[in-house]
């Protein structure tokens, strides 16, 4: 009998040191990191950052590979259906989390088909305003907003996108009645804000602060929690509005089912490279901040962060055609 029990134990071993075994070489091979949006956009810029350094710091080539469309849907389900083996990789954003409430159909669930791998960093916004409102402060704005319901309204890229969402947050954080101007790129708001056809938008720091310097806007407040070392004299939007942030930041997740020996492996590779100076010069130049979180602080920030989106969307009424 005991030597039945030793040789069956001996055949059950190999299985299951396989997967250990495998982990501890990955990664072996090229690692594709799918980009759900299109090329030149802040989320590729930063990935193709991440994965040079990986690359380096690995000794395996980790790809950049572009699958834009419907809201990011298409790329994505791409990798919730590729093998779970660490050597596809999904580059999200906020834009996932908020497209959890906004887009109910899609085909997939980003907390059941994915696992969180690591976040990479967050870059904050900035609310400006054209110069003929009578408004300099985030204070000042929302004591206007209240006088006149209805009577301001504010540009975005689209419905859904971190603008739009940027600006019903305030909107319902700050009790006042504005009105969203959709367009359909963020350079089209833009133009709207500077011709002065739009009153106030939630735009990029880079792009914003130089024309607030040249005094074509007023720049009112960022929005993150506190302020960013790009801009520190300048307030933040909590300052005002206590608890308000509306950051755009991307992480990386992997296929459900990815071996825990990769995920760690990975988060421990990513954390390193974005906290090494040459990566933190570089994005801070681009208005982008380090985030280090382990794969458990990711998830309960996923979950978070889905909950508030799906509140804003349902006060909002916001939808994707």
């Amino acid at each position: 009998m005991r030597k039945i029990l030793a040789a069956s134990i001996m055949a059950v071993m190999p299985v299951l040191m396989a997967a250990p075994a495998a982990a501890q070489k990955y990664p072996e091979r090229t690692v594709r990191m799918i980009v759900p949006f299109g090329a030149g956009g802040p989320a590729d810029v930063f990935a193709r950052i991440v994965a040079q350094h990986l690359s380096e710091e690995t000794k395996q080539p980790f790809v950049i590979e572009n699958r834009p469309g419907a809201g990011a849907v298409i790329g994505t389900d791409a990798v919730a259906k590729s093998t779970p083996d660490g050597y596809t990789l999904l580059v999200m954003s906020n834009t996932h989390t908020t497209n959890e409430s906004l887009l109910p159909n899609k085909p997939y669930d980003l907390m059941r088909d994915f696992v969180p791998v690591a976040t990479l960093n967050y870059s904050d916004l900035i609310m400006v305003v054209h110069p003929s409102v009578p408004a300099n402060t985030v204070a000042e704005f929302v004591a206007l907003a209240k006088k006149d319901p209805g009577k301001l309204n504010y540009a975005s890229s689209g419905p859904g996108t971190p603008y739009h969402m940027a600006g019903e947050l305030f909107k319902a954080m700050s009790g006042t009645d504005i009105v969203h101007i959709p367009h359909k790129a963020s350079g089209d708001a833009r133009n709207s804000v500077l011709s002065g056809n739009v009153q106030m938008m939630f735009d990029a720091v880079t792009t914003m602060t130089e024309l607030a310097k040249s005094g074509k806007v007023k720049a009112l407040g960022t929005t993150g929690v506190k302020r960013t070392p790009l801009t520190p004299d300048m307030p933040a939007v909590a300052e005002t509005v206590s608890g308000y942030e509306a950051t755009i930041w991307l992480g990386v997740m992997a296929p459900k089912g990815t071996p825990q020996e990769v995920i760690t492996f990975l988060n421990g590779a990513i954390n390193k490279v974005i906290n090494s100076a040459a990566v933190k010069e570089a994005w801070l130049k681009q208005g982008a901040i380090p985030m280090t979180q382990t794969p458990a602080e990711f998830e309960a920030y996923l979950k978070k962060d889905i909950e508030k989106w799906a509140g804003v969307v349902k006060a909002s009424g916001a939808k994707v055609q």
